[in-house]
């Protein structure tokens, strides 16, 4: 086996974390000694050992003289855990290999200089480009600390999101549907506005078994939610986050709160919740990453807000027709083709049926009109 045979199973491992770690990053760990695979480990939940420290508990035999090869720079300071640093010289290793710079100003650069200092080889940068893969969610969190937003919406073939009639159920197939579980587990936090909430009343939960729960989280400027909604009622069983203005009415604050739900107030632009500093708040309360499940109305204030790092577009394969039936963003739209969000596809995947488009940001911000 090659560094790089090596170097993709750390990876592999890498990637049993999702969902599980944030708002730390995915790190996997091979230690390897005479060309034998003597250890490894991932990082498996947030606050728990990182992937170092869990290969180096599972070794066979001594690691003195051994090569360790891991997806992400190792950290040298104490948060929840100790360095691995230290792990990896009170072990012997001999040579390091990474794949990612770590952006934590804590760490970047920082873990190498010290195995370096220590005598041991460190090789840098190594299928660097696969590694960052694994984690463009913390790499924005912790050089930005606001989250790393994902807007996700399913449209038929002629791009509506519903009927003339507000029907959605159901745009694409089960498998499709089952794909934004996954989804929904692999990202922190889940939001949503109240025309979402009134028009559906989702759950906004995660229905497969061994998942995560995202935090919830609802736009309602004037707290329009029924307190009789699922959102409502399940708030004891799932955390969630009310998003209003600063003049939404007390009384229905408190009604909330007694339910469950954390009510916070967010100053207003144009009469609604600033998405913006919303944005800000919940990357201030540790909130790593959204999945955006709005409607026209949330996606066109998050876009022109500039926050959204990642669009996913489920393409199913039929057509509704019609002026009046919704489409995935609302608003004003813009004048001229030069004016638009700029995308860049990076990936295409069949779901049956459905294709399920990936597209990165490019040009953040709608042209304010």
């Amino acid at each position: 086996m090659t560094d790089r045979d090596y170097m993709e199973r750390a990876i592999k491992l890498a990637e049993k974390g999702i969902g599980w770690t944030n708002p730390n990053p995915l790190v996997g760990a091979v230690i390897v000694k005479d060309g034998r695979i003597i250890g490894e480990g991932y990082h498996a939940r947030y606050g728990e050992l990182h992937a170092e420290r869990n290969a180096i508990a599972s070794l066979t035999e001594s690691a003195k003289g051994a090569t360790l090869y891991v997806t992400l720079e190792p950290c040298c300071h104490y948060g929840k855990t100790p360095p691995c640093t230290e792990a990896i010289l009170e072990q012997k290793i001999a040579r390091v290999v990474i794949g990612s710079r770590d952006p934590n100003p804590k760490v970047s650069g920082k873990g190498a200089a010290i195995l370096r200092k220590a005598g041991v080889s460190v090789e840098e940068d190594f299928m660097r480009e696969e590694c960052d893969r694994l984690n463009p969610v913390f790499f924005h969190y912790i050089t930005t600390n606001t989250p790393y937003v994902v807007m996700k919406y399913a449209m038929t073939a002629d791009g509506k999101i519903a009927t003339k009639t507000g029907a959605s159920k159901w745009i694409t197939g089960s498998k499709a549907r089952e794909a934004v579980h996954e989804m929904r587990h692999r990202y922190m936090g889940i939001m949503a506005g109240i025309g979402t909430v009134l028009a559906d009343d989702p759950m906004l939960n995660v229905r497969l078994d061994q998942k995560r729960n995202p935090v919830r989280i609802i736009c309602d400027s004037r707290l329009q939610i029924p307190i009789d909604s699922q959102i409502c009622q399940s708030a004891g069983k799932y955390r969630t986050i009310m998003a209003c203005t600063e003049d939404a009415d007390e009384t229905k604050v408190n009604q909330l709160i007694k339910l469950g739900l954390e009510v916070v107030k967010i100053p207003a632009l144009d009469g609604k919740v600033d998405i913006k500093k919303l944005v800000k708040y919940l990357g201030e309360i540790g909130i790593d990453s959204i999945l955006l499940e709005g409607g026209g109305t949330l996606n066109d204030s998050a876009l022109r807000a500039g926050i959204v790092q990642k669009i996913m577009v489920f393409l199913a394969p039929k057509v509704f027709g019609g002026a009046l039936a919704k489409s995935p963003v609302a608003g004003c739209g813009v004048d001229i083709p030069e004016d638009a969000v700029m995308l860049k596809l990076e990936n295409i995947r069949h779901i049956e049926e459905d294709i399920l488009l990936e597209y990165g940001v490019k040009k953040r911000c709608l042209q304010e009109l």
